[in-house]
């Protein structure tokens, strides 16, 4: 008879192997205890001042379904598609049941006090587990949420001039970061087709915001950088292939684009200092959470609050599709506590998780999950105690 074996590959738990000989399921070699998720809200439309007043165009902007900054439609059924691979995810990790309501307390969804966050917890929470009427914590609307935004929460003790000096150290200076990016910026103005200088720029500099508690940055990257983020959101909308940067770019094009949107984060939360400061409260919440919170966190900010905690883990944050640290709506750092099954010991896994601007576009399911070696840790999997005693020191104080 002839032997036929099938070998199954489950990411990052190693391989099964079944088939006509096999006599039992095998046992995982790691199952997942607790797990974090920090992810970027839905797709919206473009914010206030994205496009800063006085940017040129050939023709106008396309018009959008919903008023300003707000998650669309098709961004929330977006969500809710990730949030039911999340679960199959992490159901097939041990975590929690595949389908049905999660026991009280096993599912935590906390999100900042904006309306697209709070809308995109809800998404999410209602792909996740439908009709099981998860809440969504959050503050009231309009008010700070200092894990969310440390800085406008004064929730650090924020020195910009020492901020500044550590910008840069970390970019070499706003000139020097304009230079690399003169070609994307080049190809931006070809995009929107007034011939050159279409966002309005001035010279590049980064100062103190007038509280203290904050910096300022002026210049071609702090125009731009919104511009082509409005170019991705049109994409990954699924706006007609003639709305998208009026047909004169494509998804090769956005991502290369998207470097600019990146360059934002180099300034706000990449540099050490801001990573410290930026994530402050939210690296604690992981910790805490990975320590004693419920089966999986799920906290929905934004795009600023994935970087600077991936710039507190000191990784970069690649995947298909995108920018280098250029975070897509729905995006998130999966940090997972896993216990190794032969042994019971217990690491800590850092992945990132998103879809394809492809994927988002069309309405799609499938995901990426890439993993990340966090420095200071060994290797994909670090010790409990080895990751928060390296996370922790990287945080700033909390007042």
């Amino acid at each position: 008879m002839k032997l036929s074996v099938l070998f199954a590959v489950v990411l990052g738990t190693g391989f099964a192997l079944t088939g006509s000989t096999a006599q039992s399921p095998a046992r995982p070699a790691f199952v997942t205890e607790r797990a974090v998720l920090v992810m970027r809200h839905g797709i919206r439309a473009p914010l206030s001042g994205e496009v800063p007043d006085g940017t040129r165009t050939a023709t106008p902007w396309p018009k959008w379904s919903v008023a300003e900054s707000r998650v669309t439609p098709h961004g929330a059924r977006a969500l809710e598609i990730v949030a039911g691979e999340d679960r199959k995810w992490l159901a097939a990790k041990g975590l929690l049941d595949p389908q049905g309501c999660p026991a009280a307390g096993a599912v935590r969804i906390a999100s900042n006090s904006s309306e697209r966050t709070i809308d995109s917890g809800e998404d999410y929470a209602r792909g996740f587990a439908p009709n099981c009427a998860i809440a969504v914590e959050h503050r009231p609307v309009g008010t700070v949420d200092p894990m969310f935004e440390p800085l406008r929460a004064h929730a650090t003790t924020f020195d910009a001039k020492a901020a500044i000096a550590d910008i840069d150290r970390s970019t070499g200076g706003m000139t020097a970061l304009v230079q690399r990016h003169a070609r994307e910026i080049a190809e931006l103005d070809r995009v929107l087709g007034c011939g050159s200088g279409c966002v309005p720029g001035g010279p590049p500099r980064v100062s103190a915001e007038d509280d203290g508690h904050g910096i300022a940055l002026e210049g071609p990257v702090r125009g731009t950088s919104g511009v082509a983020q409005v170019l991705l959101l049109q994409y990954v909308e699924g706006l007609p292939a003639r709305d998208v940067g009026w047909g004169r770019v494509d998804a090769a094009g956005l991502k290369r684009l998207g470097a600019l949107h990146a360059a934002l984060f180099a300034v706000f939360t990449r540099p050490p200092y801001m990573a410290a400061h930026q994530a402050a409260l939210l690296g604690r919440r992981v910790v805490q959470s990975l320590e004693a919170g419920p089966k999986l966190d799920v906290l929905m900010g934004h795009d600023t609050n994935v970087t600077a905690l991936a710039a507190a883990l000191d990784v970069d944050l690649v995947t298909s599709g995108y920018a280098t640290n250029d975070v897509p709506p729905g995006g998130a750092l999966l940090i997972e506590r896993v216990r190794e099954t032969r042994s019971g010991r217990a690491f800590v896994r850092v992945s990132y998780r998103t879809q394809s601007p492809e994927a988002l576009r069309s309405g799609g399911h499938a995901m990426t999950v890439a993993p990340l070696r966090v420095p200071g840790c060994g290797g994909e999997l670090c010790p409990v105690a080895v990751f928060e005693r390296v996370l922790s020191a990287r945080l700033a104080a909390v007042r």
